[in-house]
């Protein structure tokens, strides 16, 4: 049976280890130990530090030990209630002599030092010496900078394991892999770097438990048990030697351990197999300092025989990596020639990295605007631009992917399309943007701009001048929300190429969920999904919310089996969201304030086109008509009513893409579209030839 198998109250055993342990640790605090206990304890303490020291010998990268924190404080615990247990038994028998701790501290203070009180002490200084001012510091030190470094490069990596994410080079499972290693690294160094402060604890309070041994042991021994000064400082002095040494060799080989790790860097081997290779790899190095040690030993007054065995043991050991190098390439070379150069790998579809729908790229320097871990708020605000898309279009915006680009300045940023640059921009540190909504007092002084998402003009401030702004009543905008607006201009602006197959699919997929059948009935019955896809773009391009789905597909249920003309398809569709089309221009106004098309100009326009369209249309006439349109604009926008232009159903369609491209914010609606129970008012005549 494994020991996973084995249930202690319900819970497998292993998952009792560590809780047992911290109990037997604060137990040893409270409670008297005998000195065989004691013995077995002090054994184990030793053992514990050696198989720490060989897993960190044997790591290869710091993250193989990412347990190695929580051991250094359980350790340090151990060790620390050892002293506390040591340190009553040495007081409450120590006047029985050496053997009353136990044989363990008893052997530490006759077999290491002789016995000789004085050397033990200066080998313990020492020892804490070793601990506290060379390892222990280094260590702490080197965990202090490797936090640092991998904190300030944690949004480096995240945003790289992106990039090869998008890239098609690792899956979704393996960046996710990725992305738990770079936070577990991250918490693995910032633990380091307050666990280095147990063992320079530990170090401390070994030297204070040396001196409260001794001056309390003496004390003691004078006072309850009636010895004289030199027996009871033989006695009580000598276990306490022998309780510090037995304690403090464990910390060193601990604190050892803790050096090792965190000045380890990552490698495919371990420690003990790259120190060979690394430093005994070159036969050369090991000739030069053989010779060094040989021209030392001939020169009178030195230890010939030392300096002369070491030299001729280097020596050989070069000659003996020299042959085997020498071995090892005749042994791999070829019998037959290859060329010098190989040829390169066939080039597969796999090679080609795929291109995002839309992805923004970043300059290093704006990196925590659009990193969550450092506070950046661009995506939280892309995420809420994409949601509110989302319910007022009823389209889904695909996710954009967020990178890093060192080819771009390092305050500027990109916004690609299919992988073409569709929007650039630059951002001023400290640099906010304060934005004139129409009712703001007085001007303000500072750098022209513009709202990347309305096209209103601001001005460009110091970030101290943000209350100045807001007080005259202009809305400030931050460098996080400018990016954000700026992408949620992209995605309105191109909303029909986001539309794509995939897109439509789960839309239908979406629909037949809540209505079956419907969908069956238009695709693939009657329409190809790809007229589906052209019906929705064009409708999307006009600006018309497509989120009532259910009477989208209702109409076209109804119409594609008699004609399957997309334009017709569309313009039967706005009639059914007619009353959707109108609500959102004119916001639940009952009366219709509209731009009205002039019957000379509707006549010139049907008499040019004939039966082949707008393309009949002459250059001047279209000239005429982009004039004439915007002169009724800017008077409908005068007037103060929204640029909405009513013509008759031949000519919406046409209307709308020959003045789209100059004039976007004009809407064309057909009279069709209009529910009945609205009134509509002419408030401006499109007439061609007005002015002329």
């Amino acid at each position: 049976m494994s020991a996973q198998g084995v249930l202690v109250m319900g819970l497998p055993a292993n998952r009792l280890a560590v809780p047992g342990l911290v109990l037997l640790i604060l137990a040893m605090m409270v409670l008297p130990l005998p000195t065989f206990m004691l013995d077995v304890l002090f054994t184990l303490n030793i053992a514990l530090a050696m198989i720490v020291l060989l897993v960190s010998l044997n790591a290869r990268r710091p993250l193989d030990f990412s347990v190695f924190p929580t051991v250094l404080l359980l350790t340090t615990l151990l060790r620390l209630s050892l002293n506390v247990a040591s340190t009553r038994i040495i007081l409450m028998q120590g006047h029985t002599g050496p053997e009353a701790a136990g044989k363990v501290i008893e052997s530490f203070g006759n077999f290491l030092v002789g016995g000789n009180i004085a050397v033990g002490f200066v080998v313990f200084i020492i020892l804490v010496i070793i601990n506290f001012v060379v390892i222990t510091k280094g260590a702490g030190r080197i965990a202090e900078v490797a936090a640092r470094f991998t904190l300030d490069s944690m949004p480096g990596k995240q945003l790289a394991v992106d990039a090869d994410l998008n890239a098609g080079f690792i899956n979704e499972s393996e960046a996710r892999t990725r992305r738990g290693e770079i936070g577990r690294e991250a918490d693995f160094y910032g633990a380091m770097d307050g666990a280095s402060k147990f063992v320079r604890g530990d170090a401390i309070a070994g030297m204070i438990i040396l001196v409260v041994n001794l001056i309390g042991g003496i004390a003691v021994g004078l006072l309850q048990h009636n010895l004289g000064v030199g027996e009871a400082l033989g006695r009580y002095a000598l276990l306490t030697v022998g309780d510090g040494l037995v304690t403090q060799i464990p910390a060193l080989i601990i604190s050892t351990a803790a050096g090792i790790v965190v000045s380890r860097a990552s490698s495919e081997q371990d420690l003990s197999r790259e120190f060979s290779t690394q430093i005994f790899g070159r036969p050369q190095t090991l000739y030069v300092a053989a010779a060094v040690l040989g021209a030392l030993g001939v020169i009178p007054g030195t230890p010939h025989l030392a300096f002369l065995t070491i030299a001729a043991m280097l020596g050989g050991l070069g000659f003996w990596l020299m042959r085997r190098q020498r071995t090892a390439a005749f042994d791999v070379e070829p019998l037959e020639p290859i060329e010098t150069e190989t040829a390169p790998a066939d080039v597969t579809w796999d090679d080609i990295p795929p291109v995002d729908v839309l992805a923004l790229e970043v300059g290093y320097r704006l990196i925590p605007l659009v990193d969550r871990n450092q506070g950046g708020a661009a995506l939280n605000r892309i995420t809420d631009a994409r949601r509110r898309f989302a319910t007022d279009m009823g389209l889904v915006v695909p996710l954009i992917r967020v990178r890093d680009n060192l080819d771009l300045k390092p305050n500027t940023y990109r916004i690609t399309l299919k992988g073409v640059d569709v929007a650039h921009g630059e951002m001023s540190a400290g640099q906010v943007l304060a934005v004139d909504m129409g009712d703001v007092l007085g001007r303000i002084d500072g750098a022209p701009g513009w709202d990347p998402l309305t096209g209103l003009a601001g001005v460009w401030l110091d970030a101290s001048r943000v209350e100045e702004a807001e007080l005259r009543g202009f809305v400030v905008l931050e460098p996080a929300e400018l990016i954000a607006r700026q992408v949620e201009a992209v995605f309105r602006q191109h909303a029909p190429e986001l539309l794509g197959r995939t897109e439509v699919q789960q839309l239908l997929d979406t629909l037949a969920r809540s209505h079956p059948g419907l969908v069956e009935d238009v695709t693939p019955r009657h329409l190809p999904l790809t007229s589906v896809q052209a019906v929705l773009q064009q409708l999307i391009a006009e600006n018309v919310s497509i989120r009532d789905t259910r009477t989208l597909f209702e109409t076209l249920a109804a119409r594609a089996p008699k004609n399957q003309t997309i334009d017709e398809l569309v313009e039967t569709v706005r009639a059914a969201l007619g009353r959707s089309i109108v609500d959102r221009l004119f916001e639940g106004s009952d009366t219709l304030h509209v731009i009205g098309l002039a019957a000379s100009t509707e006549t010139r326009l049907l008499n040019e086109m004939g039966d082949e369209g707008e393309a009949l249309l002459s250059p001047s006439t279209l000239d005429a008509l982009n004039e004439a349109a915007e002169r009724a604009l800017a008077e409908q926008e005068r007037e103060g009513y929204p640029p909405v232009l009513l013509t008759s159903p031949g000519l919406r369609a046409i209307l709308s893409r020959l003045l789209r491209r100059n004039l976007p914010r004009l809407a064309v609606i057909a009279y069709a579209e209009v529910p009945a129970d609205k009134m509509v008012q002419v408030s401006t005549e499109l007439a061609i030839g007005a002015h002329e």
